[in-house]
């Protein structure tokens, strides 16, 4: 039978190593010296305040005992929650996810300690730990799977929201899991989760599910914008509070949804009637700084907008009123110039245009495409870096066919490593066929780097994942 060494046993005999008396080591460690004697001889537990005093006196690294401080005071006692509270937050600071695990494992087998896990929880996501948040909020769902709870249902939207990154295989099978819970939310809450929802369905092109979900945000957002202003109530307007922007914003948010899944249809002329909808927010009771400065921005979309659908529905003659429109917003975010190259890069491939005086004007915006979203809203996050890797593709193809073979080819790079950190398959397929189709122009150099990509992809989809890479060394 193995027997668990215990903390008591190492201080004791770092002590006698040592040569150190209590008295001494206390003084080292800033603890009473009677609360060291019963450390040592087993008469007192210890807090993980004394447990990192004493770590740090033995000259050993923070959380060195974590692991047999969970073997000694947690599995097999009563939880002692105060204690475990301050280690959860100790492990989160420290990264020590194994350990938080092992403590989350260990207490919820009783529903009691739901609630203050979830706290501790909701803290560690506030303060950016979203990996250890993470395994808190999974431990309460498993907890609590059965209860049909609305903590349930937060804890699996909080889930949602920090999965989504880089890999769109892995947000798909993340938004489908929390879609389900999306019901379960309060009716307010639900409107941030339908419109997180549908940007990252956006971000997959996954053109019914936006649709789906758009409709269902316009639905709700408008039956809790009319309690809103009919009841005034003060329990309505504390939980519109918690939005991430003023409700009206859901119903603005919903048609400029629908326009997009139109524009991806072809159907422009319906696409036009979502975007004069958003356009007119005559309705709109707030007049506050916040609600205007949302009012501005989807007039701003709107313009912007009418003029991309018409552009993109083959009347090239609005190129350059859709570019000085452009130019004329000198407030434009980084996020919109993205998308407005896309634009102009589609119309110039689809309809054959000549567009190189016009990329002078985006050298800036081509130059950044590889820098990180600066925000942490969805469709920051999901879908400005899916535009980036099809904009890079479709500057690629229009570089290449002018005879801009340089600038294509780094273009075409570039497409295909976005595509490969996101994961996305069909981009990086179209990149291929793009790279083969003018693979006789391209130099040593750049077929060097294309081949040693497609290498690099292959040894991490087929070798490192399935384990063999000892047979292929």
């Amino acid at each position: 039978m193995q027997i668990t060494p215990t903390i008591r046993a190492e201080l004791d005999r770092y002590l006698k190593q040592q040569g150190l008396s209590l008295t001494q080591f206390g003084h080292i460690a800033g603890i009473n010296r009677g609360i060291i004697s019963s450390i040592v001889t087993g008469n007192k537990s210890m807090s993980v305040n004394q447990l990192d005093r004493i770590t740090e006196a033995m000259g050993l690294a923070e959380g060195y005992f974590y692991d047999l401080f969970i073997e000694n005071y947690i599995i097999d006692f009563p939880p002692n929650m105060r204690r475990i509270e301050r280690l959860l937050y100790r492990c989160a600071e420290l990264d020590k996810l194994d350990a938080i695990r092992r403590i989350v494992g260990q207490i919820m087998d009783n529903l009691l300690y739901s609630p203050k896990l979830f706290d501790i929880a909701e803290a560690l996501l506030a303060q950016g730990r979203h990996h250890a948040a993470s395994l808190l909020y999974e431990g309460v769902a498993e907890a609590e799977k059965y209860q049909h709870s609305e903590r349930l249902a937060i804890c699996q939207y909080r889930i949602f929201t920090i999965q989504i990154g880089d890999d769109q295989n892995q947000n798909l099978r993340a938004a489908s899991i929390f879609e389900s819970f999306v019901e379960r939310l309060d009716e307010v809450e639900q409107l941030d989760a339908l419109k997180d929802l549908a940007n990252v369905y956006r971000s997959l092109r996954k053109w019914d599910k936006v649709d789906e979900m758009a409709r269902k945000m316009r639905d709700k957002a408008k039956i809790q914008y009319t309690l809103k202003h009919q009841q005034n109530s003060r329990e309505l307007n504390e939980a519109a509070k918690k939005l991430s922007r003023p409700m009206f914003v859901y119903i603005t948010y919903a048609d400029l949804l629908c326009a997009s899944v139109c524009e991806e249809q072809g159907d422009y002329d319906q696409a036009l009637q979502y975007t004069y909808a958003y356009a007119n927010l005559d309705w709109v009771k707030e007049t506050d700084e916040d609600a205007l400065y949302w009012i501005k921005l989807y007039q701003h979309w709107a313009q912007a907008n009418v003029l991309a659908n018409k552009l993109l529905s083959g009347d090239v003659s609005v190129l350059y009123e859709y570019l000085n429109y452009i130019d004329a917003s000198s407030d434009t975010i980084q996020e919109d110039r993205v998308t407005q190259l896309l634009n102009i890069m589609i119309a110039a491939n689809r309809y054959k245009l000549d567009v190189n005086d016009i990329l002078k004007r985006f050298e800036t915006e081509i130059a950044s495409f590889s820098q990180q979203p600066s925000s942490d809203d969805m469709y920051t996050q999901q879908v400005i870096p899916d535009y980036s890797a099809w904009c890079g593709y479709e500057l690629a193809y229009y570089y290449l066919n002018q005879g801009m073979f340089g600038d294509g080819f780094n273009q075409l790079l570039f497409a295909m490593l976005k595509a490969h950190i996101l994961n996305n398959e069909t981009y990086f397929i179209n990149c291929i066929g793009l790279f083969v189709r003018f693979k006789a122009h391209a130099v040593p150099e750049t077929k060097t780097e294309f081949f040693n990509l497609i290498e690099k992809v292959w040894w991490l989809n087929n070798v490192e994942k399935s384990g063999n890479a000892d047979r292929c060394g």
